[in-house]
């Protein structure tokens, strides 16, 4: 059985959550499981001969919370340290809490399983490709601990479970089983019924009618429309050749789909009647200036 050997590295300090890290919010500290230290630690670490890579220990004394967790950066305040919002979560700490840092050695991971705590993990194609993926950010894990995942801008949430060889392991350049336990709330029942209809869907015959309804309500421009010349305007296009096609025919209206529509036909509508041979036709040949003349001088009459 491995156990954490404990370093001379034993320090207290107040934490905060990295959104409150001056400057901008640190994404890679929010989806990792390492946390930013002052320079003061990395000066009495270097001092002690620390071994690599750095592991610490995080204890709440309150309320004897313990996880673990490594080092990404070294530019906090003094006195402070910045944790991911996950990892405050799982220690139950606030803002400004005093939190306690040893320097630990823990044994390389063989084995860990993982519990979602959401069915949603289940829609993740290969969900242990996307955990291996995440886990680059990782240093350690610990038995006990709700760590956070991102992937595809949504968070989820997984139980570590089980670890191997100890409660808590070292991630970093080793071989590691993974298994997963079923979601939070997961019944196999419910899975397969929802397998079967959304067959039942797939089966189903698609009705126009029932996939392009009836306009109901409001119907922008429903209004008739009046002529200036006092004239009727046709709908739809007549000739004299198909007088018994033209009266079969739906009349044309703006906006509402055909649902008579036949595969293979073409309908080429038209709102203007054509002119006739009469109106192409002038009456009289043009002539230029034909015109009756008038003066604006009135003619003086002759005594």
């Amino acid at each position: 059985m491995f156990h954490e050997i404990t370093r001379p590295f034993n320090m207290t300090y107040r934490c905060y959550s990295v959104s409150m890290l001056p400057g901008n919010e640190r994404q890679d500290v929010e989806r990792g499981g390492k946390i930013i230290m002052p320079p003061s630690a990395l000066e009495l670490l270097t001092r002690l001969n620390i071994e690599y890579p750095m592991i610490f220990k995080l204890t709440n004394k309150k309320t004897k919370r313990v996880t673990h967790c490594g080092v990404l950066e070294f530019v906090a305040d003094e006195g402070v340290v910045y944790l991911p919002h996950w990892m405050m979560a799982n220690l139950v700490l606030e803002e400004g809490a005093l939190l306690q840092i040893e320097s630990v050695s823990l044994p390389v991971a063989t084995f860990s399983k993982f519990q979602p705590l959401s069915e949603d993990f289940l829609d993740i194609t290969n969900p242990k490709a996307v955990l291996e993926n995440c886990l680059r950010n990782y240093s350690c894990l610990t038995t006990g601990d709700v760590i956070a995942i991102k992937y595809n801008s949504k968070v989820y949430e997984l139980c570590v479970l089980e670890t191997k060889p100890g409660n808590a392991v070292i991630i970093i350049e080793c071989d590691m089983n993974v298994e997963f336990a079923p979601p939070v709330g997961y019944k196999e029942e419910d899975h397969i019924s929802r397998g079967d209809s959304s067959g039942d869907i797939g089966e189903m015959e698609t009705d126009p009618a029932v996939m392009m309804p009836e306009p109901s309500g409001f119907v922008a421009f429903k209004g008739e429309g009046n002529r200036l010349d006092g004239k009727k305007k046709k709908l739809i296009s007549e000739s004299d050749t198909e007088p018994q096609a033209s009266n079969s025919r739906q009349p044309y209206i703006r906006g509402i789909p055909d649902y008579d529509y036949e595969i293979g036909t073409l309908r080429f509508i038209r709102n203007s009647r054509p002119p006739s041979a009469k109106e192409e036709t002038p009456l009289e040949p043009f002539q230029a200036f034909k015109g009756e003349g008038f003066t604006l001088r009135t003619a003086k009459s002759k005594n």
